[in-house]
Protein backbone atom coordinates (compact mmCIF):
# COMPACT_ATOMS: atom_id res chain seq x y z
CA UNK A 1 0.00 0.00 0.00
CA UNK A 2 1.58 3.32 -1.03
CA UNK A 3 2.37 5.88 1.63
CA UNK A 4 0.40 9.13 1.24
CA UNK A 5 2.38 12.36 0.75
CA UNK A 6 1.39 13.71 4.18
CA UNK A 7 2.53 10.58 5.98
CA UNK A 8 5.71 10.57 3.94
CA UNK A 9 6.52 14.15 4.97
CA UNK A 10 5.98 13.31 8.64
CA UNK A 11 8.17 10.20 8.38
CA UNK A 12 10.91 12.26 6.71
CA UNK A 13 10.84 14.79 9.56
CA UNK A 14 11.07 12.04 12.17
CA UNK A 15 13.97 10.48 10.25
CA UNK A 16 15.71 13.87 10.20
CA UNK A 17 15.44 14.20 13.97
CA UNK A 18 16.85 10.69 14.38
CA UNK A 19 19.84 11.61 12.22
CA UNK A 20 20.47 14.83 14.16
CA UNK A 21 20.18 13.07 17.51
CA UNK A 22 22.57 10.26 16.57
CA UNK A 23 24.85 12.66 14.71
CA UNK A 24 25.21 14.83 17.80
CA UNK A 25 26.56 11.86 19.74
CA UNK A 26 28.99 11.01 16.93
CA UNK A 27 30.21 14.62 16.65
CA UNK A 28 30.79 14.86 20.39
CA UNK A 29 32.88 11.69 20.27
CA UNK A 30 35.01 13.15 17.47
CA UNK A 31 35.52 16.39 19.41
CA UNK A 32 36.51 14.36 22.47
CA UNK A 33 39.25 12.78 20.35
CA UNK A 34 40.92 16.17 20.01
CA UNK A 35 39.71 17.26 16.58
CA UNK A 36 39.26 21.04 16.31
CA UNK A 37 35.63 22.20 15.90
CA UNK A 38 36.19 24.12 12.66
CA UNK A 39 38.19 21.23 11.23
CA UNK A 40 35.40 18.83 12.13
CA UNK A 41 32.81 21.07 10.47
CA UNK A 42 34.77 21.15 7.20
CA UNK A 43 35.38 17.39 7.22
CA UNK A 44 31.74 16.64 8.00
CA UNK A 45 30.44 18.97 5.29
CA UNK A 46 32.87 17.56 2.73
CA UNK A 47 31.72 14.01 3.50
CA UNK A 48 28.09 15.11 3.37
CA UNK A 49 28.52 16.90 0.02
CA UNK A 50 30.16 13.81 -1.49
CA UNK A 51 27.31 11.64 -0.23
CA UNK A 52 24.67 13.96 -1.68
CA UNK A 53 26.50 14.27 -5.00
CA UNK A 54 26.70 10.49 -5.28
CA UNK A 55 22.99 10.23 -4.47
CA UNK A 56 22.18 12.79 -7.19
CA UNK A 57 24.19 10.82 -9.75
CA UNK A 58 22.63 7.50 -8.78
CA UNK A 59 19.09 8.92 -8.76
CA UNK A 60 19.75 11.02 -11.88
CA UNK A 61 18.51 14.19 -10.26
CA UNK A 62 19.06 17.32 -12.33
CA UNK A 63 20.34 20.55 -10.82
CA UNK A 64 18.29 23.48 -12.09
CA UNK A 65 19.72 26.98 -12.16
CA UNK A 66 17.22 29.60 -11.03
CA UNK A 67 17.18 32.75 -8.87
CA UNK A 68 15.32 30.83 -6.16
CA UNK A 69 17.95 28.07 -6.19
CA UNK A 70 20.72 30.66 -5.82
CA UNK A 71 18.95 32.14 -2.81
CA UNK A 72 18.41 28.69 -1.33
CA UNK A 73 22.12 27.98 -1.81
CA UNK A 74 23.02 31.13 0.09
CA UNK A 75 20.88 29.92 2.98
CA UNK A 76 23.41 27.11 3.28
CA UNK A 77 25.90 29.70 4.50
CA UNK A 78 23.46 30.46 7.31
CA UNK A 79 22.76 26.81 8.08
CA UNK A 80 24.67 24.52 8.32
CA UNK A 81 27.56 26.95 7.69
CA UNK A 82 27.35 29.71 10.30
CA UNK A 83 24.93 27.90 12.60
CA UNK A 84 27.04 24.82 13.09
CA UNK A 85 30.33 26.69 13.18
CA UNK A 86 28.91 28.61 16.13
CA UNK A 87 27.36 25.48 17.61
CA UNK A 88 30.57 23.45 17.49
CA UNK A 89 32.58 26.31 18.97
CA UNK A 90 30.01 26.64 21.73
CA UNK A 91 30.08 22.90 22.42
CA UNK A 92 33.73 23.16 23.41
CA UNK A 93 32.99 25.32 26.45
CA UNK A 94 29.58 24.04 27.60
CA UNK A 95 28.38 20.60 28.60
CA UNK A 96 26.45 18.43 26.16
CA UNK A 97 23.39 18.69 28.43
CA UNK A 98 23.48 22.48 28.37
CA UNK A 99 23.85 22.41 24.59
CA UNK A 100 20.80 20.18 24.15
CA UNK A 101 18.83 22.35 26.58
CA UNK A 102 19.55 25.47 24.53
CA UNK A 103 18.76 23.71 21.26
CA UNK A 104 15.40 22.70 22.74
CA UNK A 105 14.25 26.31 22.31
CA UNK A 106 14.45 26.05 18.50
CA UNK A 107 10.79 24.96 18.01
CA UNK A 108 9.62 28.07 19.87
CA UNK A 109 11.75 30.33 17.68
CA UNK A 110 10.49 28.59 14.54
CA UNK A 111 6.89 29.07 15.63
CA UNK A 112 7.44 32.78 16.29
CA UNK A 113 9.20 33.29 12.96
CA UNK A 114 6.52 31.28 11.13
CA UNK A 115 3.92 33.71 12.45
CA UNK A 116 5.98 36.81 11.62
CA UNK A 117 7.46 35.77 8.26
CA UNK A 118 5.09 33.18 6.81
CA UNK A 119 1.91 34.49 8.45
CA UNK A 120 1.08 31.03 9.70
CA UNK A 121 -1.69 30.70 12.23
CA UNK A 122 -0.52 28.32 14.91
CA UNK A 123 -3.16 25.87 16.09
CA UNK A 124 -3.63 25.59 19.84
CA UNK A 125 -2.99 21.84 19.58
CA UNK A 126 0.39 22.46 17.96
CA UNK A 127 1.35 24.96 20.66
CA UNK A 128 0.30 22.52 23.38
CA UNK A 129 2.30 19.72 21.73
CA UNK A 130 5.44 21.86 21.61
CA UNK A 131 5.02 22.94 25.25
CA UNK A 132 4.56 19.32 26.34
CA UNK A 133 7.58 18.25 24.32
CA UNK A 134 9.75 20.94 25.91
CA UNK A 135 8.78 19.69 29.37
CA UNK A 136 9.80 16.24 28.23
CA UNK A 137 13.12 17.54 26.91
CA UNK A 138 13.85 19.14 30.29
CA UNK A 139 13.18 15.83 32.02
CA UNK A 140 15.38 14.00 29.52
CA UNK A 141 18.47 16.18 29.54
CA UNK A 142 18.47 18.24 32.74
CA UNK A 143 21.37 17.53 35.03
CA UNK A 144 22.36 19.66 38.03
CA UNK A 145 25.87 19.91 36.64
CA UNK A 146 24.77 21.10 33.19
CA UNK A 147 26.86 24.22 32.78
CA UNK A 148 28.93 26.37 30.48
CA UNK A 149 30.56 29.75 30.25
CA UNK A 150 28.77 32.83 28.95
CA UNK A 151 30.55 32.81 25.58
CA UNK A 152 29.65 29.17 24.95
CA UNK A 153 26.00 29.84 25.78
CA UNK A 154 25.94 32.94 23.55
CA UNK A 155 27.46 31.05 20.62
CA UNK A 156 24.92 28.25 20.99
CA UNK A 157 21.98 30.66 21.20
CA UNK A 158 23.20 32.37 18.01
CA UNK A 159 23.45 28.96 16.33
CA UNK A 160 19.90 28.05 17.36
CA UNK A 161 18.59 31.36 16.00
CA UNK A 162 20.33 30.80 12.67
CA UNK A 163 18.75 27.35 12.37
CA UNK A 164 15.29 28.73 13.09
CA UNK A 165 15.67 31.40 10.40
CA UNK A 166 16.92 28.74 7.99
CA UNK A 167 13.85 26.53 8.50
CA UNK A 168 11.39 29.36 7.95
CA UNK A 169 13.17 30.94 4.97
CA UNK A 170 13.75 27.59 3.26
CA UNK A 171 10.05 26.76 3.67
CA UNK A 172 9.17 30.08 2.07
CA UNK A 173 11.48 29.63 -0.93
CA UNK A 174 10.88 25.93 -1.67
CA UNK A 175 9.13 25.55 -5.02
CA UNK A 176 9.59 22.67 -7.44
CA UNK A 177 13.32 22.11 -7.02
CA UNK A 178 14.45 18.68 -5.87
CA UNK A 179 15.05 18.47 -2.12
CA UNK A 180 18.27 16.58 -2.82
CA UNK A 181 19.50 19.30 -5.18
CA UNK A 182 18.59 22.05 -2.72
CA UNK A 183 20.46 20.40 0.14
CA UNK A 184 23.51 19.71 -2.04
CA UNK A 185 23.93 23.35 -3.14
CA UNK A 186 23.33 24.53 0.42
CA UNK A 187 25.98 22.24 1.84
CA UNK A 188 28.50 23.10 -0.87
CA UNK A 189 27.96 26.76 0.04
CA UNK A 190 28.33 25.87 3.72
CA UNK A 191 31.54 23.94 2.99
CA UNK A 192 33.05 26.92 1.18
CA UNK A 193 32.09 29.13 4.12
CA UNK A 194 33.59 26.69 6.62
CA UNK A 195 36.88 26.51 4.70
CA UNK A 196 37.14 30.31 4.53
CA UNK A 197 36.35 30.71 8.24
CA UNK A 198 38.81 27.98 9.21
CA UNK A 199 41.52 29.55 7.06
CA UNK A 200 41.01 33.02 8.51
CA UNK A 201 40.89 31.66 12.07
CA UNK A 202 44.15 29.81 11.49
CA UNK A 203 45.93 32.80 9.96
CA UNK A 204 45.00 35.21 12.74
CA UNK A 205 45.63 32.59 15.43
CA UNK A 206 42.04 32.62 16.70
CA UNK A 207 41.63 28.85 16.56
CA UNK A 208 43.62 25.68 16.10
CA UNK A 209 42.84 23.37 13.21
CA UNK A 210 43.90 20.07 14.72
CA UNK A 211 43.30 17.20 12.29
CA UNK A 212 42.21 13.66 13.21
CA UNK A 213 45.18 11.59 14.37
CA UNK A 214 44.15 8.22 12.95
CA UNK A 215 42.06 6.56 10.28
CA UNK A 216 39.35 5.58 12.76
CA UNK A 217 38.82 9.21 13.78
CA UNK A 218 38.71 10.31 10.12
CA UNK A 219 36.11 7.63 9.44
CA UNK A 220 34.06 8.63 12.49
CA UNK A 221 34.16 12.29 11.42
CA UNK A 222 33.05 11.40 7.89
CA UNK A 223 30.26 9.16 9.19
CA UNK A 224 29.03 11.87 11.55
CA UNK A 225 28.94 14.33 8.64
CA UNK A 226 26.94 11.99 6.43
CA UNK A 227 24.41 11.35 9.19
CA UNK A 228 24.28 14.82 10.77
CA UNK A 229 24.33 16.89 7.59
CA UNK A 230 23.74 14.69 4.55
CA UNK A 231 20.83 12.48 5.51
CA UNK A 232 19.38 14.80 8.18
CA UNK A 233 19.05 17.88 5.95
CA UNK A 234 17.89 15.81 2.97
CA UNK A 235 15.11 14.32 5.07
CA UNK A 236 14.24 17.63 6.75
CA UNK A 237 13.92 19.65 3.55
CA UNK A 238 11.91 16.84 1.98
CA UNK A 239 9.56 16.82 4.95
CA UNK A 240 9.38 20.61 5.10
CA UNK A 241 7.77 20.65 1.66
CA UNK A 242 4.56 19.12 2.94
CA UNK A 243 3.98 20.72 6.33
CA UNK A 244 3.91 24.25 7.76
CA UNK A 245 7.20 25.38 9.30
CA UNK A 246 5.60 25.50 12.75
CA UNK A 247 4.52 21.86 12.47
CA UNK A 248 7.97 20.83 11.24
CA UNK A 249 9.46 22.58 14.26
CA UNK A 250 7.20 20.64 16.61
CA UNK A 251 9.09 17.43 15.74
CA UNK A 252 12.51 18.81 16.67
CA UNK A 253 12.20 17.94 20.40
CA UNK A 254 12.61 14.32 19.26
CA UNK A 255 16.30 15.07 18.61
CA UNK A 256 17.48 14.69 22.24
CA UNK A 257 15.36 11.55 22.61
CA UNK A 258 17.16 9.94 19.67
CA UNK A 259 20.45 11.29 21.00
CA UNK A 260 19.72 9.70 24.35
CA UNK A 261 18.86 6.42 22.65
CA UNK A 262 22.16 6.52 20.77
CA UNK A 263 23.99 7.21 24.01
CA UNK A 264 22.16 4.30 25.63
CA UNK A 265 23.49 1.98 22.93
CA UNK A 266 26.98 3.26 23.70
CA UNK A 267 26.65 2.44 27.39
CA UNK A 268 24.76 5.37 28.95
CA UNK A 269 21.94 4.39 31.29
CA UNK A 270 18.67 6.25 31.74
CA UNK A 271 17.08 7.16 35.04
CA UNK A 272 13.30 7.09 35.58
CA UNK A 273 12.91 10.83 35.00
CA UNK A 274 14.54 10.54 31.59
CA UNK A 275 12.24 7.70 30.58
CA UNK A 276 9.22 9.83 31.55
CA UNK A 277 10.59 12.77 29.57
CA UNK A 278 11.23 10.62 26.51
CA UNK A 279 7.66 9.31 26.62
CA UNK A 280 6.30 12.87 26.90
CA UNK A 281 8.29 14.00 23.86
CA UNK A 282 7.18 11.01 21.80
CA UNK A 283 3.53 11.49 22.76
CA UNK A 284 3.72 15.20 21.94
CA UNK A 285 5.30 14.52 18.55
CA UNK A 286 2.66 11.91 17.86
CA UNK A 287 -0.08 14.39 18.76
CA UNK A 288 1.43 16.97 16.40
CA UNK A 289 1.54 14.39 13.62
CA UNK A 290 -2.07 13.37 14.19
CA UNK A 291 -3.12 17.03 14.26
CA UNK A 292 -1.49 17.58 10.88
CA UNK A 293 -2.58 14.34 9.24
CA UNK A 294 -6.19 14.43 10.46
CA UNK A 295 -7.27 18.09 10.57
CA UNK A 296 -10.81 18.80 11.69
CA UNK A 297 -13.39 19.89 9.15
CA UNK A 298 -13.48 23.57 8.39
CA UNK A 299 -10.71 25.91 9.45
CA UNK A 300 -7.66 23.98 10.64
CA UNK A 301 -5.93 26.94 12.25
CA UNK A 302 -2.96 26.34 9.93
CA UNK A 303 -2.40 27.25 6.29
CA UNK A 304 -2.84 24.56 3.72
CA UNK A 305 0.40 23.27 2.29
CA UNK A 306 0.82 21.71 -1.11
CA UNK A 307 3.67 20.15 -3.00
CA UNK A 308 5.73 17.06 -2.66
Amino acid sequence: MPVSPSYRHVLLLVAATACWGCGTVLSKHVLDRGVAPLTLLAVELAASALLLLLAMLLLRVRLNSSPAMVTLALLGVLNPGLAYALGLLGLVSITASMSVLLWATEPILIMLLAVLVLRERIALATTAAVATALVGVLLVIYRPRASGDVMGVALTVAAVSACAFYAVLTRRLLLDDSSLAVVLVQQVAALCFAIVVAGIASVIGAADLDLPDDVATWALAAASGMVYYGFAFWFFVGGLRGVPASVAGSFLPLIPVFGLAAGHLLGDRLIERQWVGAVLVIVAAGAAAIRHLSPPSGDTGEPSVSGT
